[in-house]
């Protein structure tokens, strides 16, 4: 064996994620304190979302509760993904209850010349945070660094907030695309230069998470979206695992693992609870991509009972074995109201499997 002998004498994580099967089936949950611990909630305490993000002694302690609480696989920078904006200067904060807001929409071409005159800034803190996790945590549970994907952002930053079907970010990309380009050359390269800070810190792999492609056909997202995927990936070290990973987006399966697998020799598509594992698996041996696979556990079943969550959850392990590795996840985040101990008991149930 050649590049992969780092990988296999690893963590369960990053043997998945480079295709191997370890002793135990890897499990980590995407937004995994900040969603549900009572932990987390006394150390937020009195602080906002960006602020505690910006805090590096205070993001690396919530990124470390969950592997103390829950023992899951793999521990992911606690962060946000419009850190970067925050970083360049950007007017953006995070209303509860809400999300990311903007204090001045971006919807013009002077909009965007002047946005895209900004610069990310000192990453020091988020290079910070990530050194102290690995500090703690060392390299039995990988750390995973993560960004939003260009769309989602500039999806953001165009809308002004949440929007739910984007209409004025889909609008932009048809009717300016050199304005587009640019704010996605921009965004991406934001990307960039927080994935690389998270990488300088220790972080093994790394997630890019498009909350909002799935608004896009096929076509748009290959012409006006996965090129600045891409390009946020590009100087990525190709030996970092890259998983990628949408909402909604089941239509762009082989578009997602294309945008991983050019960014890394160790790809992983994140599946979200939409689509089975197996028909995740079939799309990506017809499209000649076949990769390890991240998912599904729709959170619903959190709250489910007992019963159909591990019903579901053998069935989701058992699918996986289709892949050439699999790394349990929920098909989203983990909802503010989780029990904890559920999620204690799901990752023992499948570190039993």
């Amino acid at each position: 064996m050649t590049e992969t002998t780092t990988f296999t004498a690893d963590s369960p994580l990053l043997q998945a994620m480079s295709g191997h099967r370890p002793a135990v089936t890897p499990v980590w949950f995407m937004r995994q304190a900040g969603r549900s611990l009572p932990e987390y909630r006394k150390a937020r305490a009195g602080t906002t979302m960006l602020d505690s993000c910006l805090n590096p002694e205070l993001a690396a302690e919530i990124t470390c509760q969950p592997v103390r609480r829950h023992h899951v696989d793999g521990a992911v920078l606690y962060s946000d993904i419009m850190v970067p904006l925050a970083l360049a200067g950007t007017g953006v904060r995070i209303e509860p209850g809400v999300g990311p807001v903007l204090d001045e929409p971006i919807r013009t071409t002077s909009d965007v010349d002047r946005i895209t005159e900004r610069n990310i800034g000192d990453c020091s803190v988020i290079e910070k945070a990530a050194r102290l996790v690995v500090a703690e945590l060392g390299n039995a549970t990988p750390l995973i660094g993560f960004a939003g994907a260009p769309f989602t952002i500039a999806a953001y930053l165009v809308e002004g907030g949440p929007s739910r079907d984007h209409l004025a970010a889909r609008a932009m990309m048809h009717s300016n695309p050199s304005a587009w380009s640019k704010l996605m050359d921009w965004v991406a390269d934001l990307d960039a230069a927080f994935l690389a800070a998270q990488l300088r810190g220790g972080a093994r792999a790394i997630q890019l998470f498009d909350s909002w492609a799935g608004s896009l056909s096929a076509t748009d997202y290959r012409a006006s979206a996965a090129p600045f995927s891409q390009r946020a990936l590009a100087s990525v070290d190709p030996t970092t695992p890259v998983i990628h990973f949408g909402v909604n987006a089941t239509h762009l399966l082989s578009e997602f693992a294309q945008v991983a697998a050019t960014a890394s020799r160790y790809p992983v598509l994140g599946v979200d609870h939409r689509v089975s594992l197996d028909e995740a698996s079939a799309t990506l041996i017809v499209s000649g991509m076949e990769m390890p696979l991240q998912g599904n556990i729709d959170p619903a079943l959190l709250f489910a009972g007992w019963e159909p969550l591990e019903t579901a959850t053998r069935q989701i392990v058992a699918a996986g074995r289709q892949a050439p590795g699999h790394i349990v996840n929920l098909g989203h985040g983990v909802p503010s109201n989780t029990d904890p101990d559920i999620l204690t008991r799901l990752v023992e149930l499948v570190h039993s499997l």
